[in-house]
C-alpha cells in the first residue's frame, strides 16, 4: 500500500510540474494577442525618425504576471527583452497584478468573485504562499524584475530613482542594447488592508501604483466596480503616506469620484498609466475630458492604451487618442501606455513601434511632437518624480 501511494504522489507531482511547463505558455499565447487588418509599410521618413529618437518608453506592461524569462526572445505575445532591444526601447514600467476577477468585464464587477489569478499561481507553479496572499504575490513579481540586472549580463537596469534614470541614459548613449524598467502595482487590494505593507513594497522596489484596478477594494471603488464610491479613510491615509514616499499615483481602473477625492487630495501630479479616451471611444474604460484636463493641470500623463476597449483597435485609433489629448490638453501630457501582455489584444507588439510614429506622422504630429510622445514626456515626468 505505502509503495502505490508513493506511485501515485509521484505521478501526481509529475503532471502537476508537466502542467507548469505546458499550461502557463499556452494562456498567455492565447490571451496575448497581436491582430490586426490589412498591410503596413513603414516609409523611410518614419523609419529615419524613428531610428533617431534618443528615449522611448512605455508605463504599462504586465510581463511580470506570466511565467517568462524575459531575457529569452519568444514568437508569441508582446514583449521580451530583445524584442525591446529590437524596438531600441528604453524604458518599460513592469506592472505588478494579484488579482482578476473572474468574469472580468469594464462595466461592473465584484470583490467577492472568483481570482483568476489563484489559479495562474497555481498552474505556473509557484508556492502556496502566491496562492492565497496578494501581498506575497505582489513581493514575488518585484524580486522577479530585481533578478534580472545580473542574469541579463548588466543591459538591463532596475530604475528605482532619479539617479538611477540618469544613469541609464548615459549608458545608452554608449551602448544602445541596454534597456531598464521600473515597478508598478496594479490594484492596492495587494496591501491587503496594511498601510505598512506600502512601505515594504516601496522598499522592494515599487514606485507607481493604482489605488485599483477591476473591482472595489479597501481604498475605494474602481470604475469597474459596485459602488462607484471615492476614497475611504484608509484611501487617504495610502494617498498621503504614496505622496510621502515619493511612489507615483496611475490613477487607471479609478472610479470617476475616487479620482476627483485624489486630485484634491495630493500635493504631486499624477498619471494615468494605460487608458482610451471617451473623446474618441465611449467606454466605461475610457477618461473623461474632465478628468484629462484635471491630471495635465496637475503636471500629469494620460499613457494612451494599445488595447481594445481603449481603442477601436487599428493603430490608427491610438494615434487618433493621442490625437484628441494633444488637442484638448497639449502633446506634454501624452504618453505611451501599451497594456502589453496585460491579457489583452493590441495591433502591435513592441517591435512594431515604427508603424505608431508612420501613423502619428500621417495624422500631421511634428517631428518634435512624436518625439515627446514616445517617450520625453516620460523621461521629464520620471526625472522630475523619481526620488
Amino acid at each position: 500500500m505505502k509503495k502505490i501511494l508513493r506511485y501515485t504522489l509521484a505521478i501526481v507531482l509529475f503532471l502537476y510540474f508537466l502542467t507548469t511547463l505546458v499550461v502557463s505558455p499556452i494562456l498567455d499565447g492565447q490571451m496575448n494577442l497581436v491582430e490586426y487588418n490589412g498591410p503596413r509599410e513603414l516609409g523611410t521618413e518614419a523609419k529615419k525618425l524613428y531610428n533617431s529618437l534618443n528615449f522611448i518608453a512605455d508605463l504599462h506592461c504586465d510581463a511580470l504576471l506570466w511565467n517568462r524569462d524575459l531575457t529569452k526572445r519568444l514568437d508569441y505575445a508582446h514583449l521580451d527583452f530583445p524584442r525591446m532591444q529590437d524596438a531600441k526601447m528604453s524604458l518599460q514600467a513592469f506592472t505588478i497584478v494579484t488579482k482578476s476577477p473572474k468574469g472580468q468585464n469594464f462595466n461592473q464587477n465584484s470583490a467577492d468573485a472568483f481570482d483568476k489569478i489563484t489559479m495562474l499561481n497555481f498552474v505556473q507553479g509557484r508556492l502556496p504562499d502566491k496562492w492565497f496572499s496578494l501581498y506575497k504575490r505582489a513581493v514575488y513579481q518585484a524580486r522577479a524584475l530585481h533578478d534580472y540586472p545580473k542574469k541579463y549580463d548588466g543591459k538591463f537596469i532596475l530604475v528605482k530613482s532619479a539617479q538611477d534614470l540618469k544613469h541609464l541614459i548615459d549608458l545608452k548613449k554608449v551602448d544602445p542594447m541596454v534597456i531598464g524598467g521600473f515597478l508598478g502595482v496594479e490594484g492596492a487590494h495587494c496591501l491587503e488592508g496594511e498601510l505598512d505593507n506600502l512601505q515594504n513594497l516601496y522598499y522592494e522596489g515599487v514606485r507607481m501604483m493604482a489605488p485599483t484596478h477591476f473591482f472595489d477594494n479597501e481604498l475605494g471603488g474602481s470604475a469597474h466596480g459596485m459602488s462607484g464610491e471615492g476614497l475611504t479613510d484608509f484611501g487617504r491615509e495610502v494617498i498621503n503616506k504614496m505622496d510621502q514616499l515619493g511612489i507615483i499615483i496611475d490613477v487607471a481602473h479609478v472610479s470617476q469620484k475616487m479620482i476627483d477625492d485624489i486630485l484634491d487630495l495630493t500635493i504631486r501630479p499624477v498619471l494615468v498609466s494605460h487608458t482610451g479616451v471617451k473623446g474618441t471611444k465611449d467606454s466605461p474604460r475610457n477618461i473623461s475630458d474632465h478628468h484629462i484636463k484635471r491630471i495635465a493641470a496637475s503636471g500629469g500623463l494620460i499613457g494612451i492604451g494599445f488595447f481594445k476597449g481603449a481603442i477601436k483597435g487599428e493603430i490608427k485609433h491610438i494615434a487618433e487618442a493621442m490625437k484628441y489629448v494633444r488637442d484638448l490638453v497639449g502633446v506634454d501630457h501624452v504618453a505611451l501606455g501599451s497594456d502589453f501582455d496585460g491579457a489583452a489584444t493590441t495591433p502591435i507588439d513592441v517591435t512594431g513601434l515604427p508603424f505608431l510614429v508612420q501613423e502619428l506622422m500621417n495624422q500631421g504630429f511634428s517631428e518634435n511632437e512624436i518625439r515627446a510622445i514616445m517617450g520625453e514626456n516620460v523621461k521629464r515626468f520620471l526625472l522630475e518624480q523619481l526620488p
